[in-house]
């Protein structure tokens, strides 16, 4: 295998180019886990390693160093989007009312 900024050879488990430093590994711009070449999904945690619009979706080694570092969400950890309606409502004079009030009468 050829470095792919210099072209310099480097050899099998190597991460870095001997050369010029250039990250050879590539991992998972999700998770940071190392990506088998050629595939299309990372094996850790399923995310889509494909080319998009706007350039390749695998990251490199050096990109990802934070992202291992940084703690993983537990898999019980799920998000929801949920459509939601608030309202707000200024009523006046209701301070000065439930002042003198029990709260169970306020909220009657």
């Amino acid at each position: 295998m050829n470095c792919p900024n210099c072209g310099a050879e480097t050899h099998a488990g190597q991460k870095f180019c001997l050369d010029c430093g250039t990250p050879l590994a590539e991992v998972c711009p999700n998770c940071g886990q190392p990506v088998q070449a050629g595939a299309r999904f990372c094996g850790e945690c399923g995310t889509a390693l494909h080319p998009s619009a706007n350039g390749p979706a695998v990251a490199t080694l050096e990109a990802a160093l934070p992202a291992q570092s940084a703690a993983r969400p537990s898999a019980a950890a799920t998000a929801e989007r949920r459509l939601v309606s608030v309202l707000f409502a200024d009523l006046v004079g209701f301070t000065t009312l439930a002042e003198g009030r029990d709260a169970e009468a306020v909220r009657e």
